[in-house]
C-alpha cells in the first residue's frame, strides 16, 4: 500500500469513525423552542411544574417567530399574547399535562409536554402525618431568616399511576421519592424544586459527552422527609427535605455501582471528584451558571458506592464529605 493509499484509507476510516459517533449521540430530546414559567427556562420535550390548587402559572414560549398553541384538557388555559399563556391549575390535587406546540412544528416529537403536579396542601399535614404518610415537622424557623427553608406549600401525592411520570426527558417522579423503607404503600408524598431535574438533565448530558454512555443517573437520595433526615441523622436543615437536592452517581449497568470513571481501574472516591470537578467546570459556562448550588463528593460505604451530592439553592457552597 503507498503512502498515498494508506492516508486515504485512515481518512474514510475516521469519517465513518465520525459518522458512526454522530449516530451514538446522546440524545438531549429537545425542542426547537423553550418555555419559561416559575423562573426557569425548559427546551426539553418533557418538563415539569408544581403548582397549588388553582394557582395561576404564567408559561412564556421562546424561540423562533410563528404560532405557539397550549393545548390542555385540564384546568384553565388562556392565550395572553402572541407568545404568553396563563394556566390556572385545577382545584383537584393530581398529575396533569399541558401540550405547547411550536411555529411550523406539526411532528409530536417535537412538541413540549409539561407535566403539572398539583399539590395536596400542606395544611393536610395533620401531627406529621399526611393521609397516612409519615412527614414530620419542618424546622420551626427557617434558617437566617431565609424563605427557601420556609415550611413546603404542599406535596405532590405519588401513587402506582403516577410515580412514573417523567419529571424530564431521563429522570421520572418516582426516582426523587424518600427512601424512608418503613413505608412502601402509596400514596406517597415528595417535595421536588423544579430546577433540580434540569441541573440533573445537563449532569447527564456532561457524562455521556465524557463518553460515559448512560440514560439516566442513579439518585440514590434525592426528597427526605423531616422524619427521616432526622432519622438518618442528617442536619437539621438539609436541603433534601425542601426538594432541592439529589445524591448522584453514574450506574450504566443499573448495578448499583458507580463508575470507574476516571479509568484508574479502581472505584473510589476518586470517581466522586471526577464527577464533582465534571460538573465544577459545566457549572462555569454561562449556560449552566443559573444552575448553581451546593456540590460535595463522599467515598463509599457498606451501604452506598461514592456518590456527589447536588443541590440548586442559588449560590455556590462546596465540601468534601
Amino acid at each position: 500500500m503507498s503512502a498515498w493509499q494508506l492516508c486515504l484509507a485512515v481518512t474514510v476510516t475516521a469519517l465513518i469513525g465520525v459518522h458512526a459517533s454522530s449516530d451514538d449521540r446522546f440524545d438531549t430530546k429537545t425542542a426547537g423552542f423553550a418555555v419559561v414559567f416559575h423562573g426557569e427556562r425548559s427546551a426539553y420535550r418533557d418538563t415539569s411544574v408544581v403548582a397549588m390548587p388553582g394557582e395561576a402559572v404564567v408559561f412564556d414560549a421562546a424561540g423562533p417567530a410563528g404560532d405557539y398553541t397550549l393545548k390542555t384538557d385540564h384546568g384553565i388555559a388562556v392565550q395572553q399574547s402572541a407568545r404568553q399563556f396563563r394556566w390556572t391549575a385545577p382545584d383537584r390535587p393530581g398529575t396533569y399535562e399541558l401540550t405547547f406546540k411550536g411555529p411550523g412544528r406539526k411532528e409530536a416529537h417535537d412538541d413540549i409536554v409539561v407535566h403539572a403536579f398539583v399539590m395536596v396542601p400542606a395544611a393536610n399535614v395533620k401531627n406529621g402525618i399526611l393521609n397516612g404518610y409519615r412527614i414530620g415537622d419542618y424546622p420551626s424557623t427557617p434558617l437566617k431568616g431565609n424563605p427557601m427553608y420556609l415550611r413546603p406549600a404542599g406535596f405532590i401525592e405519588v401513587t402506582k399511576e403516577n410515580h412514573d411520570t417523567k419529571v424530564s426527558p431521563h429522570f421520572t417522579l418516582k426516582q426523587f421519592l424518600c427512601k424512608d423503607e418503613t413505608t412502601q404503600t402509596f400514596p406517597k408524598y415528595v417535595v421536588l424544586k423544579e430546577r433540580l431535574p434540569l441541573k440533573l438533565e445537563a449532569v447527564l448530558e456532561r457524562v455521556n459527552a465524557l463518553g460515559v454512555k448512560v440514560d439516566t443517573l442513579n439518585v440514590m437520595s434525592a426528597y427526605r422527609t423531616p422524619y427521616y433526615n432526622r432519622a438518618i441523622g442528617d442536619v437539621q436543615y438539609s436541603m433534601h427535605q425542601w426538594g432541592s437536592a439529589a445524591d448522584i452517581y453514574v450506574d450504566p449497568q443499573k448495578k448499583n455501582r458507580m463508575e470507574d470513571l476516571n479509568r484508574d481501574g479502581r472505584v473510589d472516591i476518586q470517581d466522586a471528584k471526577f464527577l464533582y470537578d465534571e460538573i465544577e467546570q459545566m457549572l462555569s459556562t454561562n449556560e449552566h451558571r443559573r444552575l448553581q448550588g451546593g456540590m460535595g463528593y463522599y467515598p463509599a460505604t457498606s451501604a452506598h458506592p461514592p456518590f456527589v451530592h447536588v443541590d440548586v439553592r442559588g449560590t455556590a457552597a462546596r465540601w468534601k464529605g
